[in-house]
């Protein structure tokens, strides 16, 4: 018997050795994963490192570089050229990202399938058919073309490289291990696939399947009626009375009017509370005398932070600020001289053709009275286990056709059988505007940098120790007539063609405004009387009036004013809606009594602590829906766009007896008073089921809103940071919701004879790494709105007790 037992236990061992040894499907080999030797474990790292100094030999290094660590892991690199320099940049981020850098030009390439099997199949084919890999090959080409562009790039991607080249299994980030894959080199493309997918995520949006199923539905009087080309209430990003310096060239001919067929499918969409805030105030009106500048673009909050602190010196360039793991240079930042900072313009840059085939075969289209071939593009996804899917993409002169009739698309936005026509398929330098603003000295160098932009359309605020502010709309404008896209157009019309594109020089903006400041939030551009057209629509305008409001009525601004402004939470929406919408309540119920209360209690700030953002933000949401959804989501298989909120204000506000609020769902006529009564107590009843219990502590804001900022791997919440305790929410300036928000914050002062001051926080760390003491060591200081002092070193010799580590990079013989 003993022998029996013995045996069963020695076969079960084996087993489970075997069992743990191998990969299955596509869960990686657990027992590696858990070794003690090669798994998790060996990726910890200390949590306080003394003072040290360590020396690498690197191949391919042209001099010596020095990299000097600061006490929160940004690496201060100083190299005696240009190659060097990027290779360093490329070394060290890849030493505290590689696993993010790989994982995010993987998505970006549709080859998440390689990694995690078929289930990623579809994002994949999405990514591929919107044309991601063809528009980073043509971004390449134009990036390559400019000298400095190459140096940069290859030496970037040599540095990554090497990185990767001395690691062995036991190294590889955690991620790899959890996976069950490794590394592979990398190459200047996945630098431009990784500044193609920024044009994904923030020069994708496309409205006009919704639009034209609108037009379909109720016309053209009433789609141009409900949805007009500037809002009711704004603050226009360039001032109005902004002189134009430019003669405007004709806009083309528009095409002649046209209702497409639209399109039926049901999916997801993408998170619209991504956006930005950036501004500087000039001397004028601040403290010291010169500009002071802020930025904090929104975007997702993930583990590992989506941006990477670093500075870069070589000569004729030092520079801080922070870049997006995967390319070279600085994106947002500042040096000796001038800071400049981005936000997103949301400029119409994506148009949908519908295309007429020739026949079955789908080898031919009609095109300005004559039949014209079709390109095809094979793409072919390698899925993990072996197995590998081609796919025929049909191009025409507009570009990709993303989905034919027959197929499902991912996005409720994308109609099938219609080519795109989108600025992020074109050839772009994006690398040379940033190292031209990472050495520039003034506004004639700034301007000269964003000459070679494209896309994705950004404002880039301005400001510079010789006392000049300014901030550029940026970006490459298709010329068009105005609102050419905001409905689908007639791939059959040479005149609905993009027939060119808007003069760099006329692109809207303003330098050294009376007013004493520029800023920008997203909302509109300029106001109509700027002569092309950029958009029909933008972001609502809360926060950029909210900032115009403080910053105009502002004096001796410092950095401590702007941080405070940049942690705003004050709720315009809530101020421009709550007093109608508490005048509809006219004789409340027991239940409705004491949220109405606290309502009118509430002084309209989002803080994390109130109660009052949360019954309101329930309340407005419903009671938008209800307005809208009988009559623009009657049927879910048409996709069509709801009118917007400033639109919505101006019907209940002038026009209470508006068709519109009529449930056209039931027999009887409701108005917008009942409609206000009904949400009410709707919300109440969300308020009360989603936080398990009556009006009290558990609704306040943090708790209903509840910021996550989780790691990029669904459902690792272990490796992420959850409920974090912040105010702000969609529409306020500090711009956080449940999972976006600021994910840079950065002011700088500028100072004569090399005194600039910077200051900034990430909502995460330096490191990738969860087993870093950097993984996540800001988030609580950005939590609390508070900024770190940016170490801004002159040489690699300057002394600084915040100084803890010291790497030197020699070359290899």
């Amino acid at each position: 018997m003993k022998f029996f037992k013995a045996l069963l236990s020695l076969s079960i061992t084996i087993g489970l050795c075997y069992a743990l040894s191998r990969g299955w499907g596509v869960v990686p080999p657990i027992g590696s994963f858990l070794s003690p030797f090669t798994g998790f474990w060996v990726n910890a790292e200390p949590a306080n490192s003394s003072q040290s100094e360590e020396v690498l030999s690197i191949t391919g290094l042209q001099d010596e570089v020095t990299v000097r660590y600061d006490e929160v892991g940004v690496p201060h690199i100083f190299a005696q050229n240009d190659h060097d320099l990027y290779l360093a940049q490329g070394y060290v981020t890849a030493q505290d990202r590689l696993w993010q850098m790989e994982f995010q030009t993987h998505f970006a390439a549709g080859r998440l399938t390689e990694i995690v099997g078929e289930r990623a199949l579809e994002q994949d084919r999405y990514q591929r058919r919107m044309g991601a890999v063809y528009g980073a090959e043509k971004s390449l080409e134009g990036m390559l073309e400019d000298p400095q562009g190459k140096v940069s790039l290859e030496a970037y991607s040599e540095g990554i490289n090497a990185y990767i080249a001395q690691l062995k299994p036991k190294d590889y980030p955690f991620e790899y291990k959890l996976l069950g894959y490794a590394p592979e080199p990398w190459t200047p493309l996945k630098s431009a696939l990784f500044l193609k997918n920024m044009s994904f995520v923030l020069a994708s949006s496309t409205d006009d399947l919704r639009m034209t199923n609108v037009l379909r539905k109720y016309g053209k009087a009433v789609a141009e009626d409900l949805f007009p080309n500037y809002p009711f209430v704004e603050s226009p990003i360039i001032p109005e009375g902004t002189p134009l310096d430019f003669k405007p060239i004709p806009l083309p001919k528009a095409p002649a009017d046209f209702v497409g067929i639209g399109s039926s499918n049901v999916s997801t969409e993408r998170d619209k509370a991504i956006g930005s805030n950036n501004w500087a105030v000039g001397g004028s009106k601040s403290i010291t005398g010169l500009p002071i500048l802020s930025n904090d673009p929104h975007l997702t909050l993930s583990l590992p932070s989506i941006w990477y602190q670093v500075q870069l010196s070589a000569p004729g360039v030092n520079v801080y600020g922070s870049t997006m793991p995967g390319t070279p240079n600085v994106i947002i930042g500042f040096n000796n001289d001038v800071a400049w900072g981005v936000t997103n313009v949301g400029a119409d840059v994506v148009d949908w053709y519908q295309v007429k085939f020739k026949d079955a075969k789908k080898e031919e289209y009609w095109h300005d009275n004559q039949w014209k071939k079709i390109q095809k593009r094979i793409e072919t996804y390698y899925i993990k286990g072996g197995k590998s899917i081609s796919d025929t993409v049909l191009y025409t002169h507009h570009g990709p056709v993303v989905y034919l009739d027959s197929e499902k698309p991912l996005r409720n936005n994308i109609p099938t059988g219609h080519a795109l026509r989108w600025i992020a398929h074109e050839k772009s330098q994006e690398l040379t505007t940033f190292y031209q603003l990472n050495r520039a000295k003034n506004y004639d160098d700034y301007v000269k940098a964003l000459s070679h932009y494209s896309a994705p359309a950004q404002n880039f605020v301005f400001a510079s120790n010789q006392n000049d502010i300014a901030l550029w709309v940026n970006g490459k404008f298709p010329l068009k007539a105005k609102e050419q896209g905001k409905y689908i157009l007639d791939g059959t019309d040479k005149n609905a063609d993009w027939q060119g594109y808007v003069p760099a020089a006329h692109n809207p903006h303003v330098k050294n405004p009376t007013r004493g400041f520029v800023s920008s939030a997203n909302q509109s551009s300029t106001n109509p009387s700027y002569p092309y057209y950029i958009n029909w629509e933008f972001a609502p305008a809360e926060r950029g009036r909210r900032i115009n409001q403080r910053l105009a009525s502002m004096s001796k601004a410092n950095v401590d004013s702007l941080r405070l402004l940049q942690n705003d939470n004050y709720n315009l929406k809530a101020h421009d809606w709550l007093p109608t919408m508490l005048s509809f309540v006219t004789q409340p119920s027991q239940k409705q009594m004491a949220s109405l209360r606290v309502l009118q209690l509430w002084n309209k700030y989002n803080n994390p602590d109130e109660i009052g953002p949360s019954i309101f933000a329930v309340w407005s949401q419903l009671l938008y829906n209800a307005i809208w959804e009988d009559d623009f989501n009657f049927d879910q298989n048409i996709p069509m766009k709801y009118p917007s909120q400033d639109k919505t204000l101006q019907l209940i506000q002038k026009h209470p007896d508006a068709a519109w609020f009529d449930d056209t769902r039931t027999p009887q006529k409701e108005t917008i008073q009942e409609l206000a009564n009904i949400t009410l107590s709707a919300a109440i009843d969300s308020l009360t089921k989603w936080n398990k219990g009556p009006l009290g502590e558990s609704w306040t804001l943090a708790n209903y809103k509840s910021t996550d900022i989780k790691h990029l791997i669904p459902g690792m919440d272990a490796l992420s940071k959850m409920d974090v305790k912040i105010g702000g929410g969609s529409g306020i300036v500090n711009a956080t919701t449940e999972r976006t928000g600021p994910s840079w914050r950065m002011v700088v002062q500028l100072g004569k004879d090399k005194n600039v001051k910077g200051y900034g926080i990430l909502p995460g760390g330096q490191s990738g790494n969860p087993g870093s003491p950097h993984y996540d060591d800001m988030v609580e200081t950005w939590r609390k709105g508070e900024l770190n002092p940016l170490l801004f070193l002159q040489d690699k010799n300057e002394k600084s007790t915040r100084i803890k580590q010291t790497l030197v990079f020699k070359k290899s013989n």
